[in-house]
């Protein structure tokens, strides 16, 4: 059974050759510019890899850092980013239209009232409705926009695709389709970058589902999870997020308490880690 359309049935742009724009290009949007660059050879099929790159994003200073080879997040070093190839850092959103995938990184933070602040992606699903209600569609192939950023279960479906099919004019699952990969990026980590870490996937509809999933196989060595529908990969993201939370709130906690009984707790995390199913979080 084939795991993508044949090709006849050109619905998407082949996933090892497309036009990405990246928007967003902070600390998870720039590792995956530099994955995609880098990338040469499917790790999977070892089919050849060539994507065209757009890198896009509203703040005009960062932009003009990333073209000097200066990085603020420390995630690439100037070496890194002097030698991308095809890739295009702009602010401009006319260079967009040219892209057939859109990857959505911006940051998703929290109100002063703790509640989810979704301005940025409001902005970027307006954005991209902008983009696909004046593009020019060729050769029956549709746009796909996946979303990176945290959201709670439903966000993408509820929330984004709303706007987008608002301002572009155009139907889900009918002229363009969405899909949800969760970042799974650990800022400052230098023994697991993008690349190191399983990805997980998810489409708005089945073939699309397997597009993205084979789309991120090609970048990802770890491999892919491809969840079988959107929401479970938003959820998967949460609880991902919340377990780390509370398991780090918890050390807090530990470390304030053995410190007023003048317990080292460096040395109590040391002999409890001993146990082979013991987590080690840090405070």
């Amino acid at each position: 059974m084939s795991t993508l359309p044949s090709k006849k049935d050109k619905i998407f742009e082949s996933p090892y050759q497309c036009s990405v724009a990246i928007i967003g290009v902070g600390y998870v949007g720039l590792p995956i510019v530099y994955a995609l660059s880098k990338t040469k050879l499917c790790p999977k099929t070892h089919e050849k890899i060539n994507h065209q790159i757009i890198a896009y994003d509203i703040d005009e200073s960062r932009i003009e850092e990333l073209k000097k080879g200066i990085d603020r997040t420390k995630e690439l070093g100037e070496e890194k980013l002097k030698n991308l190839k095809n890739v295009i850092f702009t602010t401009q959103t006319n260079t967009l239209h040219s892209a057939n995938i859109f990857i959505i990184t911006v940051p998703t933070p929290i109100d002063k009232n703790n509640n989810p602040d979704l301005k940025s992606l409001e902005m970027a699903c307006i954005l991209v409705g902008k983009v696909l209600k004046n593009r020019i569609q060729k050769n029956k192939i549709y746009p796909i926009i996946i979303f990176e950023s945290t959201v709670f279960p439903g966000a993408t479906e509820e929330f984004c695709v709303p706007l987008i099919e608002n301002e572009s004019q155009l139907r889900l699952n009918i002229d363009f389709f969405v899909g949800y990969s969760p970042e799974r990026i650990n800022p400052g980590d230098k023994n697991k970058s993008i690349i190191d870490i399983v990805k997980v996937t998810s489409g708005s509809s089945k073939k699309s589902g397997l597009w993205i999933n084979t789309f991120y196989s090609g970048i990802i060595t770890a491999g892919t999870h491809l969840a079988p529908n959107i929401k479970t990969a938003e959820a998967a993201k949460v609880i991902e997020n919340t377990q780390r939370d509370i398991n780090i709130a918890f050390m807090n906690e530990l470390e304030m308490i053995f410190d007023k009984m003048d317990i080292n707790f460096k040395l109590v995390r040391q002999a409890a880690k001993t146990k082979w199913n013991f987590i080690d979080f840090y405070p």
